[in-house]
């Protein structure tokens, strides 16, 4: 996944039925920008510069990985969509909707179409209030002023009147913190870590990560298989074991839930494919002896992708000792996988085929995603 940006957005609206575009402009800015990390209140306010109905003005923060450039470009397209009409006159005018980036990160821009922050943010009431409710002690990257502050400072008279419904943040009708644990698992190169990591993210949850990276035999491994296959299988499930008891041993009362990138499983898997029968025999006893005193994941999630996307991914992250894995190393890799999966009763298991989504860069395929493993925590 692409690194995460905070983007702060304003939205008003003083036509039609103003909360309603407010809320639908939240589910298509959850939809298609990111996860909304906070919603202000909503305040009324008089409408400013010219004769139309009270604004409902509010503020929100998303998460995304897309540029200022695109969220505007996404923005517009939904203020459209939900009604807004070019304007007929030179000067304000009511509209459906209003949606205003305000601050990306501590970006500075000022192009032909985009300016941020905001050049009129720092002087408006119906902006700040809302804002300071959700980010009171972020600064203006160029005023080099905090919005608490800016709003202290404001000489804008306009009266606030806070309205007494809340709107919904969308990502409150998935409900992954149902389980305690989730893993997410799959092939190499299947995208398990992404997905995991942006879950954490958008959901709240301790992100647990298999630490391969740092494994000193996993680059001779692939050079010497024969060699160096027990050493490696070895050490990836005394490292495994400690990191999942330890991880799920220690309690994050800020965290909805857990979600990792592997489950211990794995080491079992991989082992029956690398190791010799009689190596095999010794490291599956020893094995189970450690399995046993580990928690089992609340629900465990299988990413399957066929070995061509497998490998295109592989290709793509570039590890240099990754670069000669065979589609039939892949293959038996997955086959192994899928048996141990369809021998489980009592763990409960969701397969998703996600061989033509590609959620790192699809928002949409992102949420499809969620929707499928979320349909799993409901089903009981």
């Amino acid at each position: 996944m692409k690194d995460t940006k905070t983007v702060y957005i304003a939205l008003g609206s003083n036509k039609g039925d103003k909360f309603k575009n407010l809320q639908l402009a939240i589910n298509a800015i959850f939809e298609k920008i990111g996860a909304i990390v906070s919603i202000s209140k909503v305040y009324q306010t008089e409408a400013m510069g010219f004769d139309g109905d009270d604004f409902l003005n509010t503020c929100i923060a998303v998460n995304t990985n897309l540029s200022a450039k695109k969220v505007l470009k996404i923005l517009q397209e939904i203020e459209v969509k939900l009604g807004r009409k070019p304007k007929k006159s030179i000067g304000y005018e009511s509209r459906e909707i209003d949606l205003d980036i305000i601050f990306y990160e501590d970006e500075i821009i000022d192009d032909k179409n985009l300016i941020i922050p905001h050049p009129e943010a720092h002087k408006r009431k119906f902006v700040l209030e809302p804002l300071q409710v959700i980010a009171a002690n972020i600064q203006h990257p160029v005023l080099e002023t905090t919005v608490e502050q800016l709003l202290t400072n404001c000489t804008d008279t306009t009266t606030l009147q806070p309205y007494n419904i809340w709107l919904k943040n969308p990502i409150k009708k998935y409900t992954l913190s149902k389980q305690n644990y989730i893993a997410i698992e799959g092939n190499i190169g299947a995208g398990k870590t992404s997905l995991a990591t942006q879950i954490s993210k958008d959901f709240n949850a301790k992100l647990i990560l298999e630490r391969f990276a740092d494994n000193p035999f996993l680059p001779k491994f692939y050079k010497e298989p024969n060699r160096y296959a027990f050493t490696l299988e070895m050490s990836f499930l005394a490292d495994r074991y400690q990191q999942i008891s330890d991880d799920l041993s220690q309690l994050d009362l800020f965290k909805d839930f857990i979600v990792s990138d592997y489950d211990v499983f794995k080491s079992l898997i991989f082992s029956k494919i690398t190791l010799q029968p009689d190596e095999f025999k010794l490291y599956r006893k020893l094995f189970y002896l450690m399995y046993k005193d580990i928690a089992k994941p609340d629900l465990y999630v299988y990413l399957y992708q066929n070995t061509q996307r497998l490998q295109a991914n592989i290709k793509k992250r570039g590890r240099k000792y990754e670069s000669e894995i065979a589609d039939d190393y892949l293959e038996k890799i997955n086959a192994g996988y899928l048996d141990f999966l369809k021998s489980q009763s009592d763990l409960k298991v969701k397969i998703i085929d996600i061989s033509d989504k590609d959620f790192v860069k699809s928002r949409e395929d992102y949420l499809w995603l969620i929707k499928e493993i979320n349909n799993a925590v409901q089903d009981n």
